[in-house]
Protein backbone atom coordinates (compact mmCIF):
# COMPACT_ATOMS: atom_id res chain seq x y z
CA UNK A 1 0.00 0.00 0.00
CA UNK A 2 1.37 3.38 -0.99
CA UNK A 3 2.08 5.71 1.90
CA UNK A 4 2.39 9.49 1.92
CA UNK A 5 5.36 11.09 3.64
CA UNK A 6 6.20 14.71 4.38
CA UNK A 7 9.36 16.08 2.82
CA UNK A 8 11.02 19.49 2.93
CA UNK A 9 11.70 20.90 -0.52
CA UNK A 10 12.90 24.17 -1.99
CA UNK A 11 11.41 25.78 -5.09
CA UNK A 12 13.70 28.34 -6.69
CA UNK A 13 12.48 31.04 -9.07
CA UNK A 14 14.23 33.97 -10.67
CA UNK A 15 12.80 37.46 -10.30
CA UNK A 16 12.18 39.61 -13.34
CA UNK A 17 14.56 42.53 -13.37
CA UNK A 18 13.22 45.94 -12.31
CA UNK A 19 15.88 48.51 -11.42
CA UNK A 20 13.60 50.69 -9.28
CA UNK A 21 12.24 47.85 -7.15
CA UNK A 22 15.56 45.94 -7.05
CA UNK A 23 17.08 48.83 -5.08
CA UNK A 24 14.81 47.86 -2.18
CA UNK A 25 16.05 44.25 -2.18
CA UNK A 26 19.68 45.34 -2.43
CA UNK A 27 19.10 47.56 0.59
CA UNK A 28 17.52 44.69 2.55
CA UNK A 29 20.40 42.30 1.88
CA UNK A 30 23.01 44.96 2.63
CA UNK A 31 21.34 45.62 6.01
CA UNK A 32 21.44 41.88 6.74
CA UNK A 33 25.18 41.95 6.03
CA UNK A 34 25.67 44.93 8.36
CA UNK A 35 23.81 43.13 11.16
CA UNK A 36 25.94 40.00 10.64
CA UNK A 37 29.17 42.00 10.95
CA UNK A 38 27.92 43.97 13.95
CA UNK A 39 26.79 40.84 15.81
CA UNK A 40 30.07 39.10 15.02
CA UNK A 41 32.02 42.07 16.38
CA UNK A 42 29.96 41.92 19.58
CA UNK A 43 30.76 38.23 19.96
CA UNK A 44 34.48 38.80 19.51
CA UNK A 45 34.56 41.75 21.91
CA UNK A 46 32.49 39.94 24.54
CA UNK A 47 34.70 36.86 24.33
CA UNK A 48 37.85 38.98 24.68
CA UNK A 49 36.49 40.63 27.84
CA UNK A 50 34.77 37.68 29.54
CA UNK A 51 35.89 34.52 27.76
CA UNK A 52 32.23 33.61 27.26
CA UNK A 53 29.76 33.37 24.37
CA UNK A 54 26.71 35.62 24.05
CA UNK A 55 23.48 33.54 24.25
CA UNK A 56 21.27 33.77 21.18
CA UNK A 57 18.23 35.23 22.98
CA UNK A 58 20.37 37.88 24.66
CA UNK A 59 21.85 38.89 21.32
CA UNK A 60 18.40 39.05 19.70
CA UNK A 61 17.11 41.34 22.44
CA UNK A 62 20.16 43.61 22.15
CA UNK A 63 19.89 43.94 18.36
CA UNK A 64 16.15 44.62 18.65
CA UNK A 65 16.89 47.41 21.14
CA UNK A 66 19.45 48.92 18.76
CA UNK A 67 16.96 48.84 15.87
CA UNK A 68 14.10 50.47 17.72
CA UNK A 69 15.77 52.80 20.24
CA UNK A 70 19.04 53.95 18.68
CA UNK A 71 19.20 56.64 16.01
CA UNK A 72 22.49 55.34 14.64
CA UNK A 73 20.94 51.99 13.70
CA UNK A 74 17.47 53.22 12.79
CA UNK A 75 17.99 52.22 9.15
CA UNK A 76 17.91 48.59 10.30
CA UNK A 77 14.13 48.96 10.65
CA UNK A 78 13.88 48.56 6.88
CA UNK A 79 14.64 44.85 7.37
CA UNK A 80 11.85 42.87 9.01
CA UNK A 81 12.31 41.61 12.56
CA UNK A 82 12.07 37.95 11.53
CA UNK A 83 14.76 38.44 8.90
CA UNK A 84 17.00 40.06 11.53
CA UNK A 85 16.45 37.12 13.86
CA UNK A 86 17.32 34.70 11.06
CA UNK A 87 20.66 36.48 10.51
CA UNK A 88 21.50 36.05 14.19
CA UNK A 89 20.41 32.40 14.09
CA UNK A 90 22.73 31.82 11.13
CA UNK A 91 25.60 33.31 13.11
CA UNK A 92 24.74 31.19 16.15
CA UNK A 93 24.62 28.06 13.99
CA UNK A 94 28.00 28.92 12.44
CA UNK A 95 29.55 29.18 15.90
CA UNK A 96 27.89 25.90 16.91
CA UNK A 97 29.43 24.16 13.92
CA UNK A 98 32.84 25.53 14.86
CA UNK A 99 32.53 24.48 18.51
CA UNK A 100 31.41 20.98 17.46
CA UNK A 101 34.46 20.68 15.16
CA UNK A 102 32.28 20.57 12.03
CA UNK A 103 33.94 23.71 10.66
CA UNK A 104 37.65 24.51 10.62
CA UNK A 105 37.27 28.22 11.34
CA UNK A 106 34.88 30.42 13.30
CA UNK A 107 32.55 32.72 11.35
CA UNK A 108 34.25 35.70 9.75
CA UNK A 109 33.32 39.22 8.70
CA UNK A 110 31.75 39.60 5.26
CA UNK A 111 31.69 42.38 2.72
CA UNK A 112 28.26 43.96 2.87
CA UNK A 113 27.94 43.90 -0.92
CA UNK A 114 29.01 40.27 -0.87
CA UNK A 115 26.30 39.18 1.57
CA UNK A 116 23.85 37.09 -0.42
CA UNK A 117 20.44 36.60 1.20
CA UNK A 118 17.86 37.18 3.90
CA UNK A 119 15.01 34.90 5.03
CA UNK A 120 11.40 35.73 5.85
CA UNK A 121 9.30 33.31 7.88
CA UNK A 122 5.63 33.99 8.63
CA UNK A 123 5.62 37.75 7.99
CA UNK A 124 7.12 40.23 5.57
CA UNK A 125 5.87 38.68 2.33
CA UNK A 126 2.69 37.54 0.63
CA UNK A 127 2.30 35.23 -2.36
CA UNK A 128 -0.18 36.74 -4.81
CA UNK A 129 -2.14 35.15 -7.63
CA UNK A 130 -0.17 34.09 -10.65
CA UNK A 131 3.56 34.58 -10.52
CA UNK A 132 3.68 37.60 -8.21
CA UNK A 133 4.88 38.09 -4.66
CA UNK A 134 4.72 41.09 -2.35
CA UNK A 135 7.83 41.74 -0.24
CA UNK A 136 7.38 44.66 2.12
CA UNK A 137 5.52 47.30 0.13
CA UNK A 138 6.84 46.21 -3.29
CA UNK A 139 5.31 43.71 -5.71
CA UNK A 140 7.62 41.52 -7.78
CA UNK A 141 7.06 39.17 -10.67
CA UNK A 142 9.01 35.92 -10.92
CA UNK A 143 9.58 33.32 -13.63
CA UNK A 144 7.34 30.43 -12.56
CA UNK A 145 8.78 27.58 -14.60
CA UNK A 146 7.03 24.98 -12.43
CA UNK A 147 4.07 24.95 -10.06
CA UNK A 148 4.67 25.76 -6.41
CA UNK A 149 3.23 23.04 -4.19
CA UNK A 150 3.07 22.30 -0.47
CA UNK A 151 2.83 24.55 2.59
CA UNK A 152 5.29 27.44 2.46
CA UNK A 153 7.43 27.72 5.61
CA UNK A 154 10.03 30.32 4.65
CA UNK A 155 10.96 32.58 1.77
CA UNK A 156 14.62 33.36 1.13
CA UNK A 157 15.55 36.20 -1.20
CA UNK A 158 18.96 35.44 -2.68
CA UNK A 159 21.31 37.70 -4.62
CA UNK A 160 23.92 36.12 -6.88
CA UNK A 161 27.22 37.57 -8.04
CA UNK A 162 25.58 39.15 -11.07
CA UNK A 163 23.14 41.07 -8.90
CA UNK A 164 20.21 38.89 -9.99
CA UNK A 165 17.56 37.97 -7.42
CA UNK A 166 16.07 34.55 -6.76
CA UNK A 167 13.12 33.48 -4.62
CA UNK A 168 13.66 30.26 -2.67
CA UNK A 169 10.41 28.91 -1.19
CA UNK A 170 11.02 26.25 1.47
CA UNK A 171 7.88 24.09 1.63
CA UNK A 172 6.60 20.98 3.38
CA UNK A 173 5.05 18.72 0.79
CA UNK A 174 3.24 15.39 1.04
CA UNK A 175 4.37 12.91 -1.61
CA UNK A 176 4.08 9.20 -2.24
CA UNK A 177 6.96 7.37 -0.60
CA UNK A 178 9.32 6.15 -3.34
CA UNK A 179 8.94 2.41 -3.69
CA UNK A 180 12.18 0.40 -3.77
CA UNK A 181 13.05 -1.38 -6.99
CA UNK A 182 12.07 -5.00 -7.41
CA UNK A 183 15.65 -5.97 -8.26
CA UNK A 184 18.88 -5.21 -6.47
CA UNK A 185 21.41 -4.62 -9.19
CA UNK A 186 24.39 -3.44 -7.18
CA UNK A 187 27.11 -1.29 -8.73
CA UNK A 188 30.43 -0.16 -7.26
CA UNK A 189 32.08 3.06 -8.40
CA UNK A 190 35.58 4.44 -7.98
CA UNK A 191 36.42 8.12 -8.42
CA UNK A 192 39.59 9.11 -10.22
CA UNK A 193 41.41 12.16 -11.49
CA UNK A 194 41.96 10.78 -14.98
CA UNK A 195 38.60 9.01 -15.31
CA UNK A 196 35.92 10.76 -13.30
CA UNK A 197 34.04 7.55 -12.48
CA UNK A 198 34.70 3.85 -13.15
CA UNK A 199 32.08 1.20 -12.37
CA UNK A 200 32.58 -2.47 -11.47
CA UNK A 201 32.12 -3.55 -15.10
CA UNK A 202 35.11 -1.44 -16.15
CA UNK A 203 33.06 1.25 -17.88
CA UNK A 204 34.49 4.73 -17.44
CA UNK A 205 32.63 8.04 -17.22
CA UNK A 206 34.72 11.06 -18.18
CA UNK A 207 34.21 14.57 -16.89
CA UNK A 208 34.30 17.42 -19.44
CA UNK A 209 36.37 19.56 -16.99
CA UNK A 210 34.33 22.67 -17.66
CA UNK A 211 36.65 25.03 -15.78
CA UNK A 212 39.69 23.81 -17.71
CA UNK A 213 37.84 24.38 -20.99
CA UNK A 214 37.17 28.01 -20.06
CA UNK A 215 40.46 28.65 -18.23
CA UNK A 216 41.97 30.93 -20.88
CA UNK A 217 38.81 33.02 -21.01
CA UNK A 218 38.68 33.24 -17.20
CA UNK A 219 42.32 34.36 -17.08
CA UNK A 220 41.71 36.95 -19.79
CA UNK A 221 38.65 38.37 -18.02
CA UNK A 222 40.51 38.42 -14.71
CA UNK A 223 43.44 40.36 -16.19
CA UNK A 224 41.03 42.77 -17.87
CA UNK A 225 39.32 43.45 -14.53
CA UNK A 226 42.61 43.96 -12.68
CA UNK A 227 43.70 46.62 -15.17
CA UNK A 228 40.66 48.80 -14.47
CA UNK A 229 40.88 51.47 -11.75
CA UNK A 230 39.33 50.56 -8.40
CA UNK A 231 35.81 51.85 -7.96
CA UNK A 232 35.31 52.66 -11.64
CA UNK A 233 32.31 51.63 -13.71
CA UNK A 234 34.59 49.80 -16.13
CA UNK A 235 35.94 47.65 -13.29
CA UNK A 236 32.41 46.81 -12.18
CA UNK A 237 31.49 45.83 -15.73
CA UNK A 238 34.60 43.66 -16.03
CA UNK A 239 33.85 42.01 -12.67
CA UNK A 240 30.33 41.29 -13.87
CA UNK A 241 31.63 39.57 -17.02
CA UNK A 242 34.00 37.47 -14.91
CA UNK A 243 31.21 36.47 -12.51
CA UNK A 244 28.97 35.54 -15.44
CA UNK A 245 31.67 33.23 -16.81
CA UNK A 246 32.09 31.49 -13.43
CA UNK A 247 28.32 31.03 -13.04
CA UNK A 248 28.07 29.55 -16.52
CA UNK A 249 30.80 27.00 -15.68
CA UNK A 250 29.04 26.08 -12.44
CA UNK A 251 25.70 25.64 -14.22
CA UNK A 252 27.26 23.38 -16.87
CA UNK A 253 28.93 21.20 -14.25
CA UNK A 254 25.73 20.87 -12.21
CA UNK A 255 23.70 19.97 -15.31
CA UNK A 256 26.25 17.28 -16.25
CA UNK A 257 26.13 15.82 -12.73
CA UNK A 258 22.34 15.58 -12.84
CA UNK A 259 22.39 13.88 -16.23
CA UNK A 260 25.01 11.38 -15.07
CA UNK A 261 23.11 10.68 -11.82
CA UNK A 262 19.92 9.89 -13.75
CA UNK A 263 21.88 7.74 -16.20
CA UNK A 264 23.34 5.67 -13.35
CA UNK A 265 19.94 5.29 -11.69
CA UNK A 266 18.57 4.02 -15.02
CA UNK A 267 21.16 1.24 -15.02
CA UNK A 268 21.48 0.25 -11.35
CA UNK A 269 19.35 -0.06 -8.22
CA UNK A 270 22.05 0.26 -5.55
CA UNK A 271 24.99 2.62 -6.11
CA UNK A 272 28.02 2.22 -3.86
CA UNK A 273 30.76 4.83 -3.60
CA UNK A 274 33.81 5.43 -1.45
CA UNK A 275 33.83 8.29 1.05
CA UNK A 276 36.58 10.68 -0.02
CA UNK A 277 38.81 13.06 1.90
CA UNK A 278 38.12 16.00 -0.40
CA UNK A 279 40.12 18.49 1.68
CA UNK A 280 43.21 16.30 1.43
CA UNK A 281 42.70 15.76 -2.29
CA UNK A 282 42.42 19.51 -2.89
CA UNK A 283 45.63 20.07 -0.93
CA UNK A 284 47.44 17.62 -3.23
CA UNK A 285 45.86 18.26 -6.64
CA UNK A 286 44.13 21.61 -6.17
CA UNK A 287 42.09 23.05 -8.99
CA UNK A 288 41.33 19.79 -10.80
CA UNK A 289 39.54 18.31 -7.76
CA UNK A 290 37.33 21.38 -7.57
CA UNK A 291 36.69 21.22 -11.31
CA UNK A 292 35.53 17.60 -11.05
CA UNK A 293 33.11 18.46 -8.22
CA UNK A 294 33.09 15.11 -6.40
CA UNK A 295 31.24 16.50 -3.37
CA UNK A 296 28.46 18.12 -5.40
CA UNK A 297 28.02 14.96 -7.46
CA UNK A 298 27.58 12.81 -4.34
CA UNK A 299 24.84 15.12 -3.01
CA UNK A 300 23.05 15.04 -6.37
CA UNK A 301 23.25 11.24 -6.62
CA UNK A 302 21.88 10.90 -3.10
CA UNK A 303 18.89 13.10 -3.92
CA UNK A 304 18.16 11.57 -7.34
CA UNK A 305 18.46 8.01 -6.02
CA UNK A 306 16.00 8.67 -3.18
CA UNK A 307 13.43 10.27 -5.48
CA UNK A 308 13.60 7.32 -7.86
CA UNK A 309 13.41 4.62 -5.19
CA UNK A 310 17.06 3.62 -5.57
CA UNK A 311 19.77 3.36 -2.89
CA UNK A 312 23.06 5.16 -2.56
CA UNK A 313 25.63 3.89 -0.07
CA UNK A 314 29.16 4.86 0.89
CA UNK A 315 31.89 2.72 2.37
CA UNK A 316 34.48 4.09 4.77
CA UNK A 317 37.45 5.97 3.33
CA UNK A 318 39.68 3.72 5.45
CA UNK A 319 38.66 0.58 3.53
CA UNK A 320 41.56 -0.65 1.44
CA UNK A 321 40.26 -0.83 -2.12
CA UNK A 322 43.06 0.11 -4.51
CA UNK A 323 45.84 -2.17 -3.29
CA UNK A 324 43.68 -5.29 -2.76
CA UNK A 325 43.16 -7.90 -5.44
CA UNK A 326 39.46 -8.16 -6.27
CA UNK A 327 39.87 -11.86 -7.16
CA UNK A 328 41.92 -13.38 -4.31
CA UNK A 329 42.14 -10.56 -1.74
CA UNK A 330 45.94 -10.33 -1.81
CA UNK A 331 47.25 -7.00 -0.50
CA UNK A 332 50.12 -5.18 -2.13
CA UNK A 333 51.32 -1.61 -2.52
CA UNK A 334 50.44 0.38 -5.62
CA UNK A 335 51.99 3.71 -6.54
CA UNK A 336 49.85 6.51 -7.89
CA UNK A 337 51.53 6.49 -11.30
CA UNK A 338 50.76 2.77 -11.77
CA UNK A 339 47.51 2.70 -13.74
CA UNK A 340 47.32 -1.10 -14.03
CA UNK A 341 46.90 -3.49 -11.10
CA UNK A 342 48.79 -6.78 -11.43
CA UNK A 343 48.28 -9.25 -8.58
CA UNK A 344 51.51 -10.91 -7.44
CA UNK A 345 49.54 -13.87 -6.03
CA UNK A 346 46.97 -14.90 -8.67
CA UNK A 347 48.18 -12.92 -11.67
CA UNK A 348 45.00 -10.88 -12.17
CA UNK A 349 45.61 -7.83 -14.35
CA UNK A 350 43.08 -5.01 -14.35
CA UNK A 351 42.87 -1.26 -14.65
CA UNK A 352 43.47 0.05 -11.11
CA UNK A 353 40.15 1.95 -11.02
CA UNK A 354 38.23 -1.10 -12.26
CA UNK A 355 39.84 -3.23 -9.55
CA UNK A 356 38.96 -0.62 -6.89
CA UNK A 357 35.34 -0.45 -8.09
CA UNK A 358 35.04 -4.24 -7.76
CA UNK A 359 36.41 -4.02 -4.21
CA UNK A 360 34.00 -1.21 -3.30
CA UNK A 361 31.07 -3.29 -4.53
CA UNK A 362 32.31 -6.37 -2.68
CA UNK A 363 32.66 -4.40 0.59
CA UNK A 364 29.07 -3.19 0.30
CA UNK A 365 27.76 -6.71 -0.35
CA UNK A 366 29.74 -8.03 2.63
CA UNK A 367 28.36 -5.45 5.07
CA UNK A 368 24.70 -5.43 3.95
CA UNK A 369 21.95 -7.90 3.16
CA UNK A 370 21.88 -6.98 -0.52
CA UNK A 371 21.33 -9.83 -2.93
CA UNK A 372 22.35 -9.67 -6.54
CA UNK A 373 19.49 -10.63 -8.86
CA UNK A 374 20.95 -9.75 -12.22
CA UNK A 375 23.15 -12.53 -13.70
CA UNK A 376 25.29 -9.89 -15.39
CA UNK A 377 25.98 -8.20 -12.10
CA UNK A 378 26.75 -11.50 -10.36
CA UNK A 379 29.13 -12.51 -13.09
CA UNK A 380 31.05 -9.26 -12.89
CA UNK A 381 31.99 -9.78 -9.26
CA UNK A 382 35.42 -11.39 -9.19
Amino acid sequence: MNQYIEVRRTYKYRLYRCDKRDVFLHQQINIAGCIWNHALALHKRYYTLTGKYIPLNTLKAHIAHLRMKTLRFSNWKALGSQAVQDVLERLDEAYARFFNHLAKRPPKFKQVKGYSSFTLKQAGYRLLEGNKVRIGSKTYKFIQHRDLQGDIKTLTVKRDRLGRFWLCFSVVEKILEPSPSATSEVAGFDFGLKTFLTDHTGKGYLSPLFYKQELKRIQSLSRRKDKKPDGSNNRRKAARLLARAHIRISDKRRDYHFQLAHDLCDQFDVLVFEDLNLAGMKALWGRKVSDLGFGQFMEIVKDVAWKRGKRMEQISRWERTTGNCSACGHQQSLELHQRTFHCDACGLTLNRDHNAALNIRARALAHTTLEVVSPASAGSLA
